[in-house]
């Protein structure tokens, strides 16, 4: 039987001699027929396997040019790959060259060169355009004219083709150092905005705190008195030498209030906390046989709240006497008793006979605005505590100690104007500070203690009674004193404590100011040490209702003017 040696692919040369001689042996092991087919069959043998080692080396030396071939278009794509990643940095860089030299007036020209793998060397050259238009274009362009030059067909791969990169790649790389410098420039660059922007914070910082503490060295000093020096504000009357003459012949028993008038009085800030407010003068009034009013308002409401409920309660007082209303009001009662006439004089003017302001902050006050300023070293802490006595503890609105600021001050009254054809008196006094003042006593309530026995009011220390009244006596005198003496070291501010003179001057009234030391709060309540040669709050009240009458009547031409 005859056998057919087939060459195998991919057999080593120790596999190939272990071939042949398995197939000699085969061979030999023949039996033999003739000689002659012998040889023949010798000779055929012979030829086939001559002719399987000449396929075989043939095939072994088609694998090996194979992969040759195979590493060489390896080797060519990777430089290619290669040259096109530096040509694309060397752009960048050129790019930002060309823009620089622009700059002073050269025209760069660019040149660059491939070497293929098919022995083509491919140049181009780049003249970008004077203007600096088309650059990227071109350049795309130019560099879209390579292609992928591979010979699939070569199968041994020459050292040129390598040693031609190696040129390439070490001067394309040097333009790898502008990058580092462009990247350190970069780096400096954001590390001198930070250090700018962060210099420009601070000193923003700086300006606002320092901006704080004048604002808060500052406080009202420019608002004081603002009242004086606004634009077409009319001109006060001194009435001082009048009352002065009233109050003596009152002191005397001259009592002149007439009948014909229902008097209201009109409590200020924190007069619910205060059960003696106005009430002695009501009672004096009471006993003269005059209607006499304390105003039920919520003291520590808005000054246009108060203002609403004061004109409905003067036109049921109106509706139900037929006649007009004299106001007094005190503090912040006068704050709403005229923000009622500016903002309702349409109703009000034929049933208000004339209004007084005792004592009231017409203008501002400088109390109300250090405490309330914004801008100024811990305006919010100060805020939130205010809201917290005024809102949790009094259960109160935080605007009518706005209402009572400069700033609120002078919105109101430049919208709402007072109008002149009313009657209308402004009283402001100053306090005392001197040390003997600290020790006064002032009453503004009484405590009801039915199981305690006291003394009779004769003074008999052996009768005994249950059920008296205890009064509740506070250091008012003391904490006005102390308020005014802060007024004046700081300002130079003359003021009964909480209010300046100037602030309580009302344009186009007539202001009284007594010679006298007199403090907030004792036109209101009475103090514990009583001076018999000296007029009460009762008669200083009486004078000034009785000077507005007779205001009321000049203008309506009864009597002679002042």
């Amino acid at each position: 039987m005859n056998r057919t040696v087939l060459p195998r692919q991919h057999v080593s040369p120790a596999c190939s001699e272990r071939i042949d001689k398995q197939q000699t042996h085969n061979l030999v092991k023949l039996p033999r027929i003739s000689e002659d087919a012998t040889l023949e069959r010798t000779d055929c043998c012979n030829q086939k396997l001559g002719k399987a080692k000449e396929e075989y080396k043939n095939h072994q030396a088609a694998i090996s040019c194979h992969q040759i071939g195979k590493k060489g278009n390896l080797l060519r794509l990777t430089s290619y790959i290669s040259d096109r990643f530096i040509q694309f940095i060397e752009d960048l860089v050129l790019r930002d060259a060309i823009r620089c030299i622009e700059n002073f007036g050269v025209t760069p020209t660019i040149s660059s060169s491939v070497c293929c793998s098919n022995g083509y060397t491919i140049s181009t050259s780049w003249k970008p355009p004077q203007c600096g238009i088309g650059i990227c274009e071109n350049n795309r362009a130019s560099y879209n004219t390579r292609e992928l030059l591979v010979d699939t067909r070569s199968l041994i791969v020459h050292a040129s083709h390598i040693t031609a990169i190696v040129p390439s790649i070490c001067y394309k790389g040097l333009t790898l150092p502008l990058y580092g410098i462009q990247y350190a420039w970069n780096l400096g660059m954001a590390s001198f905005r930070y250090s700018f922007l962060c210099i420009r914070c601070a000193h923003d910082q700086v300006h606002r705190l320092v901006s704080r503490v004048r604002k808060t060295l500052r406080g009202s000093y420019d608002d004081i008195g603002w009242l004086q020096h606004a634009p077409g504000m009319p001109p006060v009357q001194d009435g001082t030498s009048r009352f002065l003459e009233l109050l003596a012949d009152i002191r005397d028993g001259e009592h002149t209030l007439p009948n014909s008038f229902v008097y209201l009085l009109i409590p200020g800030l924190f007069s619910n906390h205060g059960p003696l407010y106005f009430v002695a003068t009501k009672k004096f009034f009471s006993k003269m046989g005059l209607a006499c009013h304390i105003a039920k308002v919520h003291s520590e409401a808005s000054v246009e709240h108060n203002a609403l409920v004061l004109k409905q309660y003067i036109e049921e007082i109106y509706w139900g006497s037929g006649k007009p209303v004299m106001l007094l009001g005190h503090s912040k009662g006068g704050i709403d008793a005229a923000a009622a006439l500016s903002l309702y004089w349409s109703n009000l003017k034929n049933k208000v006979a004339g209004l007084a302001l005792v004592q009231s902050p017409y203008g501002g006050t400088p109390v109300a605005s250090d405490m309330l300023r914004e801008g100024q070293i811990g305006d919010k802490e100060t805020r939130r505590i205010m809201e917290l006595l005024i809102c949790k503890v009094i259960k109160g609105d935080i605007r009518a100690l706005e209402d009572l600021t400069y700033e609120k001050r002078k919105e109101f009254i430049t919208k709402h104007e007072l109008s002149l054809d009313i009657p209308l008196i402004s009283f402001h006094s100053e306090a005392r500070i001197a040390p003997g003042v600290l020790a006064t006593m002032t009453q503004i309530a009484h405590a009801e203690l039915p199981w305690l026995p006291l003394p009779k009011s004769d003074h008999s220390d052996t009768c005994l009674v249950s059920g008296r009244q205890v009064p509740v006596m506070i250091p008012i005198s003391a904490a006005m004193a102390v308020c005014a003496l802060h007024l004046q070291l700081r300002y130079g501010e003359k003021s009964d404590g909480l209010v300046t003179c100037r602030d309580a001057q009302v344009p186009g009234s007539v202001v009284v100011r007594p010679n006298m030391k007199l403090d907030h709060a004792w036109m209101v309540y009475s103090s514990k040490k009583k001076n018999p040669t000296e007029p009460d709050a009762r008669e200083m009240c009486e004078a000034l209702l009785t000077l507005l009458v007779e205001l009321r009547n000049m203008k309506n031409g009864l009597e002679q003017p002042l």
